[in-house]
């Protein structure tokens, strides 16, 4: 049961259930394509004549596109309706604190462009003249078939303020109260939207469970790279809590006599289990920076030597698999999710980790139940932290208006 706040609360006004109605039908159309509008009308058990006035809005707004006619046993051929994803684009970027990341992506997040990209400056001012250009360069190579670009989605390894989109804490980047959005915005005269990696990650996992036969309504993202992002959906909403740090998981301390994390503090999940930790433990040091023009040796590159045998390697990967199972207990602990999603580079091994985090996972958690929650891999090659980039310019139009 929901309980209305009396101090702060928004009232139903006429065109409320309007618009209501209006983005079910907008993410049913998304959920299920082709549908013809008859189909639609009776999945949201609705009258046809008033499903179309939502739908010729839509239109007319170029939200959702008609195709071709579909087949029917009797009467005129339905036409189809489906997201216009040919005449809109946006452009996704995921700031790492190695490289950053860009591509240009339709409405639905799936990529309209290569992936490319760049050395990480840590000055902002530099990063974001960085940014402007390549996006420039982007959205003109792509201009006669991507359509009008509606915004930038821009995913960090950090906290974000909600109301100004401030960085106000990226660690792995050594940012503190940096206002990427108006800088980049003012640079590109676009839109951008700013965000969490860990919740943008999750926020593409939710849309892409509109298509699934039993989405998972609470679940959590776990993306592990230069970093560790964490990302939280309970009743399908992301958690952001007070000051929009809730979730950070990352910084949730393991032991305090462990190693030094970027945060400052000492023994941090993600001191455990980042990139850096697991090639740290493989060096007995933290990794040297490459000499110019050499190529930096890479957690792919320890996989690849554990593959091969290399007994360090595989203490290396069984360590930190071991860390993030024991992190994944406390995680399921306390927000018991239906699902777990773990993304970054280190899944590629996830063979040769997969029954030891699951072994951590059950030594941690406090019921049966929860040592058997539902783990699922994604690859890096699905690119999640920029498909979330990308929805943070979409999600908006098919949100429905909070009332009380």
């Amino acid at each position: 049961m929901r309980h209305i706040d009396p101090a702060r609360f928004s009232v139903a006004r006429r065109g409320t259930s309007r618009r209501i109605n209006r983005q079910i039908a907008l993410t049913l159309i998304g959920s299920h394509p082709p549908i013809s509008r008859a189909d639609l009308a009776r999945r949201m058990k609705m009258r046809r004549g008033a499903v179309s006035l939502l739908v010729q809005e839509l239109l007319d707004e170029r939200h959702i596109v008609e195709g071709p006619t579909g087949q029917a046993a009797r009467g005129r051929k339905p036409t189809l309706l489906y997201i216009n994803t040919r005449q809109r684009s946006s452009v996704a970027v995921d700031i790492r604190a190695s490289r950053t990341f860009l591509m240009l992506a339709d409405p639905m997040g799936r990529a309209r462009s290569d992936i490319v990209s760049v050395p990480t400056p840590r000055d902002p001012r530099r990063l974001v003249a960085t940014l402007a250009a390549r996006i420039r360069q982007l959205v003109a190579a792509h201009a006669a078939d991507a359509g009008a670009c509606e915004g930038i989605g821009v995913v960090v390894p950090g906290m974000v303020d909600p109301g100004t989109s401030r960085v106000l804490h990226a660690p792995t980047l050594g940012w503190r109260n940096v206002d990427l959005r108006e800088r980049l915005a003012a640079a590109t005269g676009m839109p951008v939207h700013v965000e969490n990696s860990g919740r943008a990650c999750a926020l593409a996992q939710v849309w892409r469970a509109r298509t699934a036969a039993s989405p998972a309504r609470n679940l959590v993202f776990v993306s592990v790279s230069d970093g560790v992002g964490v990302g939280v959906v309970i009743n399908g909403e992301l958690l952001r809590g007070h000051h929009n740090i809730a979730g950070e998981f990352a910084h949730m301390p393991l032991s305090l006599d462990g190693p030094r994390c970027s945060c400052g503090a000492t023994g941090c999940w993600e001191a455990h289990i980042s990139n850096l930790a697991t090639l740290t433990r493989y060096f007995g040091r933290a990794p040297r920076a490459a000499a110019a023009g050499d190529r930096p040796f890479t957690i792919d590159d320890l996989i690849a030597r554990a593959r091969t045998g290399d007994g360090k390697a595989i203490a290396a990967l069984q360590a930190s698999a071991r860390y993030l199972g024991l992190g994944l207990g406390g995680v399921v602990n306390v927000i018991n999710p239906e699902r777990v999603f773990v993304g970054g580079e280190i899944v590629a091994a996830w063979d040769l980790m997969g029954s030891t985090v699951r072994a951590g996972l059950a030594e941690r958690a406090l019921t049966p139940a929860a040592a058997s929650t539902d783990i699922v891999i994604v690859s890096a090659e699905e690119y999640p932290r920029l498909q979330g980039a990308a929805m943070l310019v979409t999600a908006p139009a098919f949100a429905a208006p909070v009332v009380a």
